[in-house]
């Protein structure tokens, strides 16, 4: 067994002394680290001890306390060196499995424990690994939300090798789906499911998050494992997915989260699946565009939208009430700035009637010059290539970018 750790008093049990001995203080120091040493040296001596007690031990020595020593770190390793012997690993496995099987569920969670209930995972013929899916199953959700039990779960599902496993391991985690991927250790059990098992046997988790979607999708853990979704899906478990996001959309877009999740989908490129996102922004656009999160999408929309979905969400800008808060708000005039970029001619021309006029109130903005020199792009005949001007990151200054080309200053 492991060595009793010195309790933690003994520390403290030292330092208040020396405001009643200061001139003894370097003895009492002295004494301790004496004291510190000593102990030092009798944890080493019974680590060694320890270590020695499996140097040439067999498994047989060791029959009937095995479970004892799954929860001791040198135990531990000892019963896994012995089950990857090449001569006898097979036999040694056989002990280990008949004596702690039925002990599987709480060694899953331990933190020595869990290494071997991994290794044996591996190791294990068909028979023995069903024995250890059907031991573990009713508790497998409580395994895999503990930070030493999913790795193990991880580790069973890599390994699952019959189909009644497979039913076994779905049937324990369907209802609790939710729960394991909000989670920061049961998000990777649903992900090794997305990885590992076939699309149908996956349809659990698809399923779940469709009926979740809000819930999901708006989650630090949760954005994350529906991306994974997407990676892993099939045509029919993408349509699935995207009608749900498509839904929510709106709600979704405005969280810091879930922003994500609607990005994603536009990223793949789809058209029709952009376009069903898209559409539930119409009649938003304003709105959304004074948002930190959502003034990204509504952006990312109007590069990537068809042109009359475009039409539709610029629309919305060309209002001069309207178009003086957008100028005036610090993530908006980015939506306005990339609609002059991707408008088409007649709707640019309307922008800029509808933007002219409010020119010099945003003279002392960092992004006024910006959107002065998109105007009048147009009004110089400027080559083309000077009219292509790099778009900046959020982040730049934009102050000096500008003074070339003899464009009107407001200096």
């Amino acid at each position: 067994m492991n060595p009793t750790p010195l309790p933690s008093l003994q520390k403290s049990q030292f330092y208040p002394k020396k405001k009643h001995f200061d001139n003894n203080n370097k003895r009492s120091d002295h004494h301790h680290h004496h004291h510190q040493h000593q102990h030092h040296q009798q944890q080493q001596q019974q680590q060694q001890q320890q270590q020695d007690r499996f140097a040439d031990a067999k498994i047989e020595d060791f029959v009937g306390k095995l479970y004892e020593l799954c929860k001791d770190q040198n135990g531990c390793r000892f019963l896994q060196k012995k089950i990857e012997e090449k001569e006898n690993g097979e036999k040694n496995l056989e002990i280990v499995f008949d004596e702690i099987h039925p002990h599987f569920t709480e060694l899953m969670t331990d933190p020595f424990g869990n290494y071997l209930c991994q290794k044996m995972l591996e190791k294990c013929n068909h028979d023995q690994r069903t024995v250890i899916v059907e031991t573990v199953a009713p508790e497998l959700v409580k395994i895999a939300l503990n930070m030493h039990g999913t790795r193990a779960v991880q580790k069973l599902i890599e390994y699952l090798s019959t189909p009644g496993q497979i039913k076994m391991v779905i049937a324990a985690l369907t209802p609790n789906v939710v729960t394991l991927i909000k989670d920061l250790n049961g998000n990777h059990v649903i992900q090794k499911c997305l990885h590992r098992l076939s699309s149908d046997n996956n349809q659990f988790i698809y399923d779940a998050v469709c009926d979740h979607c809000i819930e999901v999708a708006s989650h630090k853990h949760g954005c994350c494992v529906l991306q994974r979704c997407f990676d892993h899906a099939t045509n029919a478990q993408k349509d699935q997915l995207v009608e749900e996001i498509a839904r929510h959309a709106l709600p979704l877009v405005q969280n810091p989260f879930g922003n994500y999740v609607v990005q994603y989908v536009l990223e793949l490129g789809v058209t029709r699946y952009s376009e069903s996102v898209i559409q539930q922004f119409v009649n938003h656009v304003c709105i959304l565009s004074v948002q930190k999160f959502s003034s990204n999408v509504i952006e990312n929309c109007i590069r990537t939208a068809q042109p009359p979905t475009r039409r539709l969400l610029i629309a919305e800008l060309v209002n001069q009430s309207a178009m003086e808060k957008l100028l005036h708000d610090s993530f908006a005039n980015y939506v306005v700035q990339t609609s002059l970029d991707f408008a088409d001619e007649d709707q640019r021309a309307e922008l800029v009637e509808c933007i002219r006029p409010l020119l010099p109130t945003i003279r002392t903005t960092p992004y006024g010059k910006r959107i002065h020199s998109k105007i009048f792009r147009d009004t110089k005949s400027k080559p083309q290539s000077m009219q292509q001007q790099q778009r900046p990151t959020k982040h730049d200054d934009f102050g000096h970018h500008f003074e070339q080309g003899g464009e009107p200053s407001y200096q």
